[in-house]
């Protein structure tokens, strides 16, 4: 009960405020998520399939970029690692990255894959379509050389890394082990966004997977509160003694914290128009929060906040430190049991 009465609105709202003073590398599987939008109005007479009048066309970072985004709209400085190909879209995302304020000269161009691209075809704010023009090789040779460099590069200018795993190819075992080894000699906080593979982040100081993620990553099925204990114990085991959040949707989020029992802090209804880059959202608030000095569950607390903010646009979205504070009142509530109040 008396870490209960530890989070407070107004430490939460001065947590959020301090996101401007943090220095965050993101480093991960970054996309081009292309968007078609319109109104469907009738069936094509050649198949039967929604014939789509397109009224815009848009194009945003995506999977890591989309943590990029965040961070910087979050209000924090931003410095990104990651591997695109030499086309297109890699210059696309070369001059959205410019245009968020955020250097380039870490993504390394690999002329032998292509950059990941997702087209989305939306109408009436109900997705209709996409499709995906990928690999999911993992980077080797001087493409992974030329990462490593960028990335070591930029640990003495940052207070913290955030590894996106998309499983694109960019976040090869080897890649990962020889980052955070000159991570841990620098005493850097790293957040995980893991994907299908743990290993790799035995070392990290967070580790951030869906309930989905979970239980591909222990091999364990979550049908209550003790199953969800068992599986995040046997991640902290194979990472070594991370920290673990369990993002669970509507639910809110479920810590597991070195030293401490399990702890849920539950999530404030919120009007989702689009659950879309949500959990890009959580990892970059979890990241900030932390490094502003926050504790996991204020973090969590704050992570919902955020999250809240997006799945109510459309698209993949960003939260503003003045989105998130507004939101705060009715995180907080419901972390408190008092869902509905504004804390």
């Amino acid at each position: 009960m008396a870490a209960r009465a530890r989070l407070e609105l107004r430490r939460l709202e001065q947590l959020v405020r301090g996101f401007a003073r943090v220095r965050l590398l993101v480093v991960g599987d970054v996309m081009l998520d292309e968007y078609l939008w319109g109104d469907v109005e009738r069936v094509s007479p050649e198949a039967p399939v929604p014939v789509v009048h397109v009224r815009r066309e848009s194009r945003a970072l995506g999977g890591a970029g989309n943590v990029v985004r965040n961070v910087v709209a979050m209000g924090a400085r931003c410095r990104f690692c990651a591997v695109v190909g030499d086309d297109a879209a890699g210059d696309r995302i070369v001059d959205l990255l410019k245009e968020l304020g955020v250097e380039a000269d870490g993504v390394v161009r690999d002329a032998a894959r292509p950059t990941t691209r997702k087209t989305r075809v939306e109408a009436r704010s109900q997705q209709l379509l996409r499709y995906d023009r990928e690999t999911d090789e993992a980077i080797a040779g001087a493409a992974a050389r030329r990462l490593v460099a960028a990335i070591e590069g930029a640990l003495d200018a940052v207070d913290g890394v955030v590894f996106e795993d998309y499983a694109k190819g960019v976040l090869a075992a080897s890649v990962v082990r020889q980052v955070l080894r000159s991570c841990r000699a620098r005493g850097l906080f790293v957040a995980v966004d893991p994907k299908d593979a743990l290993a790799p982040y035995r070392g990290a100081s967070l580790v951030k997977p869906n309930l989905r993620e979970l239980e591909e990553l222990s091999g364990v099925k979550v049908r209550g509160p003790a199953d969800l204990a068992r599986a995040a114990a046997k991640l902290q085991r194979q990472l070594g003694g991370a920290d673990v959040i369990v993002t669970r949707g509507g639910q809110g989020m479920s810590i597991f914290e070195q030293g401490q029992p399990p702890r849920e802090v539950a999530s404030a209804p919120f009007e989702v128009f689009d659950v879309q880059g949500a959990g890009d959202t959580a990892i970059a608030a979890l990241a900030l929060a932390k490094l502003a000095g926050g504790s996991l569950a204020e973090a969590a607390v704050i992570a919902n906040a955020a999250a809240g903010v997006v799945v109510g646009k459309v698209g993949t979205a960003t939260a503003t430190p003045e989105e998130i504070q507004a939101q705060l009142p009715r995180a907080l509530g419901a972390a408190l049991g008092r869902p509905g109040s504004d804390a």
